[in-house]
């Protein structure tokens, strides 16, 4: 899984470890991979990345040609950072694209057609237009946050993965928001009050910035001796936790599906309208 928190920790850790590298050589294994076979070795090779920016579920490399490196990592995608070594344990022939910067390579597993692309930024601006705000953006205040979701019909768990409303969190994350909020994943967004409303705009960021501080749940790490990645899956409060005892009110955790996808929630303390109790600041065990 890649949600927002993982793809963030993605980012800034490429980022310390390859800003202001030059790039030495590049191997692309599929042809489909990049959008309209708009780009080649060639055109990315010699380049050099001044920084490294998540948008949605992309991370984008900045070249200093102009040129934008955009590449779209989706659910079972992964990344591992290693140098150019026969010992090392990943097996950069098995990745769709390995960029390599001198004796080091960042190898990209698990990428689709059209996961990648070499964009100039006015092309880049237009197609991240498709993807809603970022959740953690200081301009998505509580009244933004309302207004994207006002027209929705659908349940909350199918709304907050929508990312044409909110961009970045997938099936992991709303099951934890949606507990943090005391809200019902099939709950309807339309029958939100604001005191609800507002709990759960609280919980967008409490949880994702929590993830992101405990190293997100992605299983894979980025390098040998990563020992932050994956450091949030123990602290996983609903998600893939079903039949276990809820922390915050001694209830179940039950699996049930909203919108043809897996969620899960706790079947006691889990309900609109319900107000938090001084439980629901506890630290999870």
């Amino acid at each position: 899984m890649q949600e927002l928190p993982e793809l963030d920790i993605y980012r800034a850790m490429i980022a310390e470890r390859f800003a202001g590298a030059q790039i030495t050589g590049m191997t692309i294994h599929s042809d489909q991979l990049f959008q309209d076979g708009q780009a080649s070795e060639q055109d990315i090779v010699g380049q050099t990345i001044w920084f490294v920016e998540r948008r949605a579920q992309h991370l984008i490399f900045h070249l200093d040609n102009g040129k934008r490196l955009l590449i779209h990592l989706s659910e079972g995608a992964n990344v591992y950072s290693s140098s150019v070594s026969p010992e090392e344990t990943e097996d950069p022939s098995q990745a769709s694209i390995v960029i390599r910067f001198g004796e080091r390579q960042l190898a990209f597993y698990g990428l689709r057609a059209g996961d990648a692309a070499l964009m100039s930024v006015k092309s880049l601006e237009a197609y991240m237009k498709e993807f809603g705000p970022d959740p953690l953006d200081k301009r998505l205040t509580l009244n933004r946050f309302i207004e994207r979701f006002a027209k929705k019909r659908s349940a909350l768990k199918t709304a907050l993965i929508d990312d044409r409303i909110i961009s970045g969190i997938g099936t992991v994350y709303s099951d934890e928001i949606a507990f943090e909020a005391r809200l019902r994943p099939e709950v309807k967004v339309s029958s939100l009050n604001q005191e609800e409303w507002e709990r759960l705009y609280a919980a967008v960021g409490t949880v994702l910035r929590d993830s992101i501080t405990h190293g997100g749940a992605a299983s894979k790490p980025l390098f040998e001796g990563d020992i932050l990645t994956g450091g949030y899956a123990e602290r996983l409060r609903v998600y893939n936790r079903d039949g276990h005892a809820c922390e915050r009110c001694g209830g179940t955790v039950r699996k049930l599906t909203v919108g043809g996808r897996k969620a899960y929630a706790c079947d006691t303390c889990q309900e609109a309208g319900a107000a938090p109790s001084s439980r629901d600041n506890a630290e999870p065990n």
